[in-house]
């Protein structure tokens, strides 16, 4: 891993780095989370909108759904290298999941990347599921993704789903928090600055305090439970943190998860971190859980 670190930060800003950058995470992600075997994966293109369907073997399509959303910076994954991520959720949940294969940057730049996440989850409601029977997942600036997402929906008085996971989300896109955490304890996987050479390649010509890029949590929001796990040492640890509280002051509820002597999103990578299982079977438990309340809560109202 600290292997890793080091070409990571020593990758160009250009499109040869970047390409190299996109191979080299395709490549760790494929050996240390492969797909499942027998998993099946159905493409999807509506308009401009793709992603694809991940179903582990054995599971059906049904009414309700995983919605994930990747990460790596906005620039470097694609609802292909995390296809064993949703390979696995899909197993123990027993539930498909649809990944949103968004475009990157530099290519397309913000709000490109929100634009179709948001257009995922409008495709998916289109095609019968109801809000409640959605759970929303994501890691790293997919979490920021997730979570722009769920303000979007508050703000338009839109329906939010039962649930929304997230593996080390990103929340502060300056990556100060991230910076100064790196300072005093380094991310075994990737220097802060690396990060930040991506994100601004996505938010490049946005003033940072945006409200789309510097997301706040109105007091009162309709926010659906949300689960955040992250490591304990790694630099968006601090991230997990300010997205936890941003939440519970403003009245949501957030269960906050920090694994410690883990690595960035370790979720995705079973065959190097052996608590990934055990990772995913407690956000197994949290997806159950908020179909239950929302079923729950349906009844009341009905």
């Amino acid at each position: 891993m600290v292997g890793l670190r080091r070409v990571n930060g020593l990758l160009p800003r250009n499109r040869v780095g970047i390409e190299l950058g996109r191979g080299l995470i395709a490549g760790v992600m494929a050996a240390f989370g492969p797909t499942l075997p027998g998993t099946r994966v159905t493409p999807v293109r509506s308009g401009a909108m793709r992603g694809e369907w991940v179903r582990a073997a054995g599971v059906a399509h049904g009414p309700r759904a995983i919605y994930y959303i990747h990460g790596s910076g906005y620039v470097v994954c694609s609802a292909r290298t995390h296809r064993g991520l949703a390979s696995r959720l899909s197993k123990l949940t027993g539930l498909p999941v649809f990944l949103i294969d968004y475009r990157l940057a530099p290519e397309h730049r913000f709000p490109a990347a929100a634009d179709d996440v948001a257009a995922g989850y409008r495709w998916l409601l289109d095609q019968g599921h109801r809000p409640e029977d959605l759970v929303i997942g994501g890691d790293s600036a997919g979490g920021h993704l997730a979570l722009d997402l769920l303000l979007q929906n508050a703000a338009g008085d839109r329906p939010q789903p039962a649930g929304a996971f997230m593996y080390s989300p990103l929340m502060d896109l300056t990556l100060t928090m991230a910076e100064r955490r790196d300072r005093e304890l380094p991310d075994p996987m990737a220097p802060a600055r690396t990060g930040r050479r991506l994100i601004e390649l996505y938010t490049e010509g946005q003033h940072p305090d945006s409200p789309r890029l510097r997301l706040t949590v109105p007091r009162g929001a309709a926010l659906p439970p949300l689960l955040v796990q992250a490591s304990a040492g790694e630099m968006l640890a601090d991230d997990a943190r300010h997205l936890r509280d941003m939440a519970v002051a403003a009245g949501a509820r957030c269960d906050l998860e920090l694994w410690p002597g883990r690595i960035h999103v370790f979720q995705a990578l079973p065959l190097l971190v052996p608590e990934a299982a055990q990772a995913l079977r407690r956000t197994r438990g949290f997806v159950a859980g908020a179909f239950a309340e929302a079923v729950a809560d349906r009844t009341k109202v009905g």
